[in-house]
């Protein structure tokens, strides 16, 4: 059957990010499986714009998807006050546990979660 990995988690920026984010996504494979985990919202609100990703995996996909995160991560500030697009996402591995991967500083950081997201892991 295989090995899943569930991934959640979403991405804050601005508006000229935001159309490089959706660039990056929509430039991807369209029959790829899992790109349908993004969801951008019709109508965003004030300063900020949020982008949300949502999916159950094989294993095997988790590094197309980092991939991606990665290539998300080095979208330039494009403001005067030099933000980078941020974000957090859970990654569920059914063998290797919780992880969390921080989008901030232009990179993706993996490390452990804290303990008060474990319940997501049950």
């Amino acid at each position: 059957m295989g090995v899943f990995v569930r991934i959640r988690g979403w991405l804050e920026c601005d508006d000229r990010q935001l159309v490089q984010v959706k660039e990056i996504v929509a430039a991807d494979d369209p029959d790829r499986t899992y790109g349908g985990g993004w969801a951008f919202p019709a109508r965003q609100y004030n300063f900020t714009n949020w982008v949300f990703f949502g999916a159950e995996m094989r294993a095997q996909s988790a590094d197309w998807f980092l991939e991606q995160l990665r290539r998300v991560a080095r979208v330039p500030a494009s403001d005067d006050d030099n933000d980078l697009i941020t974000g957090l996402f859970l990654v569920n591995h059914e063998c290797e546990g919780m992880s969390e991967w921080q989008v901030r500083d232009g990179i993706v950081s993996i490390g452990a979660p804290s303990g008060r997201y474990r319940f997501l892991d049950e």
